[in-house]
């Protein structure tokens, strides 16, 4: 390989994070539903690359960043279920000074999030895509690689499952 072709090539570089950073992060967006922690895997994903950029063509490089980041959300899965749980058992006991309607508020979105972290990752990627990016399940199946009727699938099923956590407040 040679320097032209390399990632280590800080031209080559930049070019890279400009083109892939922005979709990364979506993907760990979507994937873990935490964007800090999103961005926490896009560095930390660059930062291997720039590590292994001997190894690691323009032409992989892509490749290699998704990996990476699929790599460390499954690290971090463990970790930010107990986090959440954490999380959402310390809402409760927080801002007991506040006016009703706020503590409602934040309670509810504490409680939408954790549901929305606790769906099965292709149920919150779809939703999240739908929900958030707008997207039709049309393009959704296209983003994915699946048919839309898994699209629509999963959908339902993260519909359901969201209204069951919601029932119970």
């Amino acid at each position: 390989m040679n320097q032209q072709d390399s990632s280590c090539e800080p031209d080559n570089f930049r070019r890279l994070f400009e083109e892939h950073s922005k979709a990364l992060h979506h993907f760990a967006y979507y994937k873990s539903g935490d964007t800090d922690q999103a961005e926490d895997i896009v560095q930390e994903s660059y930062l291997r690359l720039w590590k292994n950029c001997a190894q690691v063509s323009i032409e992989k490089a892509k490749q290699f960043l998704f990996a990476v980041a699929n790599n460390l959300m499954l690290d971090q899965f463990k970790h930010r279920k107990v986090v959440l749980k954490f999380q959402s058992t310390q809402q409760v006991h927080q801002n007991s000074q506040d006016p009703q309607f706020l503590l409602e508020e934040q309670e509810f979105k504490a409680k939408l999030e954790t549901a929305i972290a606790a769906l099965p990752e292709g149920q919150r990627e779809v939703f999240l895509l739908n929900r958030i990016d707008k997207m039709k399940y049309r393009e959704i199946a296209e983003h994915l690689g699946i048919s839309q009727k898994a699209v629509e699938k999963r959908m339902h099923k993260a519909l359901l499952s969201l209204r069951e956590q919601f029932g119970k407040i």
